[in-house]
Parts: structure tokens; sequence; C-alpha cells
């Protein structure tokens, strides 16, 4: 689950991290409001002006602005709440944005005094274990350094059974070139920053900079931060956070019946029991000449309903033209799978798109006669392959 900035430093704070002190405001004059609070805490006469969308690059897409008063705080609220915010992480139309984060100005007395650096912590699934990822070249896209300084990507990989140790985060100060107090503020951020990576099950933790300021203070000054679904359960008050305005919303229906749905720009829907198997299908089509218009796993314990939810969601979407349903009777009955097909036809109305279904494993005799049965206008197949070119012939 993806997290705003303000949210990702909330978690940050709670653990420890020095963040910039912020306020969140949904309209230009609630942005001026939180100025004058920022400005009575912290005594900044400047102020950082954020969007709060789920995509990095904001600065580069207008979405983030240094407001030297009060008047310049209620402006770039103005021009920024309400605007399609385009970034190189976002679609060509945009993210609408809802809400700024008006923060301190943590560059003082000015940016010749500051020192940014890029730090990452996430998993390494080729080791099984979380590594640290950071570089003195912070503020910067980190594809760009590897591509054009790799000798400035450290990497710290960390033993889960001993967890993040003393020489590592001394390591991780010394190669970003710090000494003395900042050496030190670093030692404390980096092990503060690990705390709050495992403590909220994050599977990313991404700051980008992070801020050495002129006093030698640490601070958070970016934060993207994905938690781990599957460990939200662990963490009610991080899964309230979630921002469905954020989310594709057929995803987000998808995901009220246990359907793992993700939208793709190709024109075959696709239905299909287990992720493997669902990507050898997509491979499947793209090798016969189609292109896959969703990626959609019904799960193992699919029944009647939720197939016909299923189908539901892959007709919401107008570029589809085919429907391939692959289904491998393992755990599923494939003859509830064929019942899920009938009732959604029957429930749904005309569907004006051709299917075509490959039922294999348990049941699959008693699911085929089922849609045999049905007298619907259903291609049906045995082999994977047969069911691909099927699918390249109903296009074409």
């Amino acid at each position: 689950m993806n997290l705003h900035e303000f949210q990702g430093k909330k978690i940050l704070s709670g653990y420890g991290v020095s963040v910039p002190y912020g306020i969140v405001a949904d309209s230009p004059a609630k942005a001026v409001d939180a100025a004058k609070d920022v400005q009575k805490k912290t005594g900044s006469d400047r102020w950082a002006v954020k969007a709060q969308i789920h995509a990095g690059g904001r600065g580069k897409g207008g979405g983030v602005k240094i407001a030297k008063s009060l008047d310049e705080v209620k402006q770039y609220a103005d021009q920024i709440i309400g605007m399609m915010l385009v970034t190189p992480q976002t679609s060509a139309e945009g993210k609408l944005v809802g809400k700024v984060l008006i923060e301190q100005n943590i560059y003082y007395p000015g940016p010749s005094n500051v020192q940014e650096f890029y730090m990452s912590i996430l998993l390494n699934r080729a080791t099984g274990r979380s590594m640290i990822m950071y570089s003195p070249r912070g503020g910067m896209d980190i594809e760009k350094v590897a591509e054009e300084t790799p000798e400035e990507i450290f990497t710290e990989e960390i033993d889960p059974k001993v967890g993040l140790q003393g020489f590592q985060m001394r390591q991780i100060a010394f190669n970003l070139g710090l000494s003395g107090v900042a050496f030190k503020e670093m030692v404390k951020f980096v092990k503060a920053l690990y705390d709050a990576y495992q403590g909220s099950d994050a599977s990313l933790f991404e700051i980008n900079p992070v801020i050495k300021a002129a006093d030698d203070k640490v601070f958070a000054a970016d934060a993207k931060v994905v938690i781990d679904n599957n460990a939200l359960h662990r963490h009610p008050d991080i899964a309230v956070m979630r921002d469905l305005t954020e989310e594709d919303p057929i995803e987000v229906e998808a995901s009220r019946f246990d359907l793992n749905y993700v939208k793709l720009d190709g024109n075959v829907g696709c239905m299909v029991n287990g992720a493997g198997l669902a990507m050898a299908t997509m491979d499947m089509i793209k090798m016969y000449g189609g292109e896959p218009a969703n990626f959609l796993d019904v799960g193992g314990t699919a029944n009647a309903k939720r197939v016909e939810e299923a189908f539901r969601i892959i007709l919401k979407d107008p570029n589809v033209k085919a429907i391939l349903v692959n289904i491998f009777g393992g755990i599923v009955r494939c003859d509830r799978v064929a019942q899920g097909i009938v009732d959604a036809y029957t429930n749904i109305g005309e569907i004006n798109v051709p299917i075509i279904v490959r039922l294999q494993g348990t049941n699959a005799v008693e699911g085929k006669a089922l849609i045999d049965q049905s007298g619907l206008k259903v291609y049906s197949a045995i082999k994977l392959e047969d069911a691909a070119s099927l699918v390249n012939e109903v296009l074409n």
C-alpha cells in the first residue's frame, strides 16, 4: 500500500526519524493558516508547498514550490490544489492534487550550506535480505546516478538473524563523507530509519533527499513509503491511511472481491487462477499476436460469484475485444468456474465480446458440459496454445 509523503513522515517521526515540521492543507486559506503555525513552531520564514499524490518527480511537474511569504504560500497552494499534476511516474493525464503539505524550510541559511543524500531500504530479492541503498548524490533520480556514476551507489545488506549492526551504520556515514556531529547524527538517522522500516512492515522506504542542514542536523526531506499489504492486519493505524482516490477505481473494486487485478493497455481480457499461470497466459497471448488488457487472478478458491464479478470488472474496460479464461483446477473446481461464466451471461446481459475458455483439472469435464449445454457462444480449447490461437482468430 502506497502512502502520501505526509503519512510516511508521520510513521518515520514515530520512530525517531527527524522530519521537517509540516501541516497538510486542502485549500489555499488553510495553507496560509498552516504556514503561520509552522512559522510559530519553527521560526521558519520560508515554506515548502508540496503536492500530495502517489508519484515521484513532483517538482519536475510544478508540484513543489518554495514560498518566501504568506502571499506566495496562498498563491502556490491555489496553483497546486486542483491541478492535474503530470510527473515521470504518472500517466499522460496526470493525477488530481487534493492537498498540499506546508513544511518548514530546512535549507537554512541557504542551499550552499546543505548536503543532499539518497537513501532507501528495500528487500533484495536475490538474497532474501533487506538492504540499505544510499548515495552521496541525493536529490536526483537514482537510476540516473546508477547510469552515470555507479561507483557512487553503496549498499549494506542486513542479516535478519542479527539485524542492522553499528559498524554498518558508521560505514554508511563514512561513505557519505560525513564527520564530527554530522557523522553521529547520520548514524542515529540510519538506526531510526531501519527501526521504522522493520516496525511498520514496509516493503520500501525511499528518502530522496536526506538533508544534512547547516547545523549538521539530518532530516528526511521527502518520504516514499510502501507498506506490505499482507501485514496491514497488524497495523490498523496504517491501514486507515489508504487513499482510494489515488488508486485505479476498477482495481479498488476488484480488491473488494479478493480479485488480484491490474489494468494493462491491451485488448484481450484475461481471467486465470494463479499468478504464475496468469503470467504464462499473458505471454502466450503476446506470442500469438494479442495484447493482454489486464492481469486478473481469481485465486485458488474461486467460486461462481467471484467469477461473475471478474467478468464484470473485465468488461468495464472498453478496450477489451476478447476474453480468455484459463483455469487449471487444482484446488478450484472447474465446474464452479463454468457456472460463474454461465451466471455472468445471465446476470450481466448480452456480452458482445468473444470468450475463449480453457478448463483443465478438477471437474473439467463437468465444467465443459455446463458450458456446452448452456447454448452460450463460447469457444473452448484443450491446450493453452490452442486457446491463444483462438484469441488471435476472433480478433482478426
